[in-house]
Formats: C-alpha cells, structure tokens, sequence
C-alpha cells in the first residue's frame, strides 16, 4: 500500500486551531504512520508543533505572494493523498487546489460563509454535526479516518514554566486567576470595567489574585481592566503562545468570551466560565462540553464583527459571573 501524505490547511487563528487539533488528531490515529503536513500562518507554527500531530509544519503568510509561490512550489513537488480545508475560505482553499492534490476535502456551502469556495473541493461535505470541532472531524472522514476526532496533548515546555513561575513569583503569585478581556471583535468582550469588579470580589472574597492576558493590539483593553480592578492590582500578561500555555495550564480558572486562549486553556485542562454574546456556544463554545458557559437568553446569533460590545452580554452581571466562578472552583460557602 502506497504511504498515506494528507495536506492539512488551518492557518488561524487561536481559537481555531484549537478547536481543529481534535479532527487532526482523529486523522493521526486512523493513520498512525502517516505523513501529515499541516499548513498554517508563522504566528501559530510553534502552536501546531506542541500537538505533535503533525509531521511537517509549513509557514506560510497568505498575504505575502513570495511566501505562498515558495509553498506551492513545495507541494506540487508531493503526491498527496488528500487535501483537506479545515478553514474553508478562498485562502486556504485555493492552497491544495493549486497544490494538485487529487482529492481535495472541504465543507459544503451550507457551511462555509465566502461564497463559491466548495467549487474548489473535489469532495464538500455537508455537515450532520454543530460544534466545529466534530464538524471538522466529518472533514477527516470523508479523508478515510476510522475516528472523527480523538484527544490530544499539547506540550507545555519545562523552560517556559520555569520562566513563567518566576515572573508570577516576582509579582507575588502563586495560585491565581486567569481573565482573558478580549476576543478578537469588540462585540464578543464583556466590558472591561465589570472584569475590573469582578477581578476585585475574586481577591477580596476568594483571596486568589488575578492575570489579566491580552494579544496583540489589546494593551488599552488591558490597562481599563487593570485601571477598574483598584487595589485588587491584577498582573498583566502578553506572552507568545508557549509561555501562554503555561501561564494557562498553572491557573486556578480561566474567566473569558469566545477567544482563543480560553479554548487555548480548555484543551490544557484549565477550569473555565465561558462568557457568550453574538456567537453560538454550541457551535463554538468550549470543547469537549462541560465548563460553564454564560449566555444572555436575549443573546441573537449573528457573527457580526461590530466594535461596539453586543447587548447580551450586558445582561450577564458581575454577580452572576461571580457566582460562576465560585461554582467552578468548588466554592460552595
């Protein structure tokens, strides 16, 4: 039997990726000896490579025409057993067309938003299930594999928690909890100044201080957190993914909307209060399901990316989130 090669196409982002490991991992599974090459932006590459799922781990910036001519000259120098489009955007469609993969797996048009996309597919699956996750399983399927999806372990690397334990200790922490403001649009953040409340009734009722984590472009979000937090004095964090793994990992709970590190601190096993506006929790929500995930019965589903804070979640309290907390943690008093 000729070896199975499967071009994997997921290029971002966090959250995303996360919520793609389980499919990968199922398609790793059916097929143990392999090779899987995994496609994905430079940002996420070392990300990738802690699954250790992957064989290979291509960088490739979308944007840049000289990054996506050296790839593409990569793979048409492969045969490949199949490409499969865990994103389903022109993107990282056109990737494996262009590549020449003979089958190329992708979604149907009833799930993918850009229009004309599956035209690129040899096979578009039409999905049966609603969290992404098990929708991208249906993607390993259709490739051959004999599980949808399967568990996964990502790598969090002694230096790093090193270095990590030691700017906490420096800050005076040793266990706290993680709050994580932002979200990738304005309309799925709860306001920063009920983080602040929250992160002060979590030091005085609890006794446990808190980290406020913030991404790229998320500084100003950050200091109005920390500047409604008062004397609670949260400490800030804005490392790269391998640092913030363990950051999450160490946590005694993470409080945060549908971002990427609170699926980052879900996969690592981290306790979470999951805080929900315009995207569904069931289709995007934490994964596997069992944290607790807050959500306004107000709430309307739209995935529209507005920069102003989506009206639901003004309806989830500092209280009720707080009592959230308390519940995840096991605080019953």
């Amino acid at each position: 039997m000729a070896e199975q090669r499967f071009l994997v196409v997921r290029l971002g982002s966090l959250g995303d990726i996360v919520h793609t490991f389980p499919a990968v991992a199922g398609l790793r599974h059916s097929f143990p000896d392999a090779e899987i090459v995994w496609l994905t932006h430079p940002r996420f590459e070392e990300l990738v490579a802690s699954s250790r799922i992957a064989t290979e781990i291509w960088p490739i910036d979308s944007r840049d025409l000289s990054s996506v001519r050296e790839i593409v000259g990569k793979l048409r120098k492969h045969q490949w057993t199949a490409g499969i489009d865990y994103q389903g955007l022109w993107k990282s469609a056109l990737l494996p067309f262009f590549g020449r993969a003979p089958k190329r797996i992708g979604f149907s048009s009833d799930t993918i938003r850009e229009f004309g996309v599956p035209t690129l597919y040899t096979d578009s699956v039409k999905c049966q299930t609603t969290h992404i996750a098990d929708q991208n399983g249906e993607l390993s399927l259709r490739a051959g594999a004999s599980c949808p999806v399967s568990p996964f372990v990502l790598q969090v690397y002694q230096a790093d928690a090193d270095g990590v334990r030691a700017d906490l200790a420096r800050a005076g922490l040793d266990r706290y909890i993680v709050l994580s403001p932002g979200g990738g649009w304005r309309a799925k953040c709860w306001p920063p100044d009920r983080f602040g409340v929250l992160c002060q009734r979590i030091r005085k009722e609890i006794g446990i201080p808190c980290v406020v984590n913030y991404g790229p472009g998320e500084a100003a979000l950050a200091a109005d957190v920390q500047s409604a937090s008062g004397a609670a004095k949260p400490f800030s964090y804005d490392g790269q993914t391998s640092t913030l793994r363990a950051l999450l990992r160490g946590a005694e709970c993470i409080v945060g909307g549908d971002t990427g590190p609170l699926h980052l601190a879900i996969a690592l096993g981290t306790p979470a209060v999951a805080l929900f506006g315009p995207t569904d929790p069931v289709r995007n929500g934490p994964y596997p399901p069992g944290e607790i995930v807050l959500r306004s019965p107000k709430a309307v589903t739209t995935y529209g990316r507005s920069n102003q804070i989506d009206p639901s979640l003004l309806d989830l309290s500092v209280d009720t989130v707080f009592a959230a907390v308390k519940q995840r943690l096991g605080i019953t008093a």
